[in-house]
């Protein structure tokens, strides 16, 4: 969590008054990737396979039906195609 990683790294957070600090401070603000992890595990319990189904879904992606992607230092998106055939 974000309080031990900035343990770890020597960091003190000012306490500004904000909400997010006392959230911090306080635990209560879950980052979106701890979030993720507990809904993994949880998958786990009903799948046990659930690591392997995840890892395995990003092969035979079909790209026309995706939005958008990467490719190197180049960006496709699909309005590209899809002006094209217009």
């Amino acid at each position: 969590d974000i309080i031990s990683w900035a343990n770890f790294n020597n960091l003190d957070f000012i306490n500004c008054a904000c909400k997010f600090t006392l959230k911090v401070k306080n635990k209560e603000l879950e980052s979106k990737r701890k979030e993720m992890k507990n809904l993994i595990n949880d998958l786990r319990k009903v799948n046990k396979n659930i690591d392997y189904n995840i890892f395995k879904s990003l092969e035979n992606v079909n790209l026309n039906c995706v939005l958008g992607y990467k490719q190197g230092t180049q960006k496709h998106s699909f309005i590209d195609e899809y002006e094209k055939e217009k």
